[in-house]
Parts: C-alpha cells; sequence; structure tokens
C-alpha cells in the first residue's frame, strides 16, 4: 500500500470538489433557467404564518394579485393581505453566471493540473543531498561535515541556479547550526 502524503491527499480532495462542480454546472444547464421572476414576501397575518411565492411574469404583472397562490386568505382579507406582501421583480444574466462559473473551474482545473504535474515530476527533479545532517548533538559539534565545491556553481538553466542558490543556503545554515553548538559549548 502506498502511503499517502499531505500532497496527495489535497490532491484527491482537490479532484473530488472539482469534479462534483462540474456535475452541478452540468446539472444546472440541463435545467430551465429564467432570467426573470417576481418575488413576493409576505409577513404572518393573523393565524397565517408568513410566505415567500415565486413566479416567472412580466414586470407589469409582479404584484400580490398574480403572484400569491393559492391565496391563504378569504376574499374580503387578500387586499389587506396583499398590502402587507412586498413584491420586487427581479432580473439576472444566467449567460454571465454560467460563463463566470465556467472560467472559475477553468483556472481551478488548470491549477490542480499543474500541482498533479509538480507532483509527479518533482521527485524526478530533487536529488538527494548527502551533505544533509540532521540536527548535531554536543559530540557531533566537533566533527565538520565535508565541503561541498567551492566554486561558485554558473550553471545555464535556472534549475541549476537554483540549486547552487540552495546548496549556498544550506551552507549558511550549517555553518549557523555549528556557531550556535559551538556557543552552547562554551556557555556549558
Amino acid at each position: 500500500m502506498l502511503p499517502v502524503t499531505g500532497r496527495s491527499f489535497f490532491a484527491g480532495i482537490s479532484l473530488v470538489v472539482i469534479l462534483s462542480l462540474l456535475n452541478k454546472v452540468v446539472v444546472a444547464q440541463a435545467k430551465s433557467f429564467e432570467d426573470v421572476r417576481c418575488k413576493c414576501i409576505c409577513p404572518p397575518y393573523r393565524n397565517i404564518s408568513g410566505n415567500v411565492y415565486n413566479r416567472n411574469v412580466t414586470q407589469k404583472d409582479c404584484n400580490c394579485l398574480h403572484i400569491v397562490d393559492p391565496m391563504p386568505v378569504p376574499g374580503h382579507d387578500v387586499e389587506a393581505y396583499c398590502l402587507l406582501c412586498e413584491c420586487k421583480y427581479e432580473e439576472r444574466s444566467s449567460i454571465t453566471i454560467k460563463v463566470t462559473i465556467i472560467i472559475y473551474l477553468g483556472i481551478l482545473g488548470s491549477l490542480l493540473l499543474y500541482m498533479l504535474f509538480l507532483l509527479l515530476v518533482d521527485p524526478l527533479i530533487r536529488k538527494k543531498d548527502p551533505y544533509t545532517q540532521p540536527l548535531h548533538n554536543e559530540e557531533d559539534s566537533e566533527e565538520m561535515r565535508p565541503r561541498a565545491d567551492t566554486t561558485p556553481n554558473r550553471g545555464n538553466t535556472v534549475l541549476e541556479r537554483v540549486e547552487g542558490a540552495q546548496q549556498r543556503w544550506k551552507k549558511q545554515v550549517q555553518e549557523q547550526r555549528k556557531t550556535v553548538f559551538d556557543r552552547h559549548k562554551m556557555l556549558s
């Protein structure tokens, strides 16, 4: 069984999220959307609880009498009930929403593919560094690690330049560790 690393777990979770979002977009496209609606919010009235009513109608028909169906109050209370209701005509552009979601998912998908690419290529690029050692204890602080080539690494590729900078940084860290352990030994 392969060990599960933090990166592969994150990649798996990201893949599941992307697939579920794509599924929701496809299902949403299969449904028939209306870009206009009338929404009436009616508060509680006497013994009737409040309710929200939605219907796809024209702007001129956006009122309580056309939207609230079935009318929860008897005929003589309809006018009083409708005066309490607040009706709004709403428009939206479902095409703009769909395009925005597709662009967002495309960017997210490309980042996921890039992450998977890096997960596959990273082990091939990285080499085990023979100069790294665990932290020194007091007995090990006397020993010196083998020195790397002291000539500056003038690589032509970006990867070689990055590795050279990484090696210089590791040398500085090792020297700082040695200095700290020497001071610790002096103070003991």
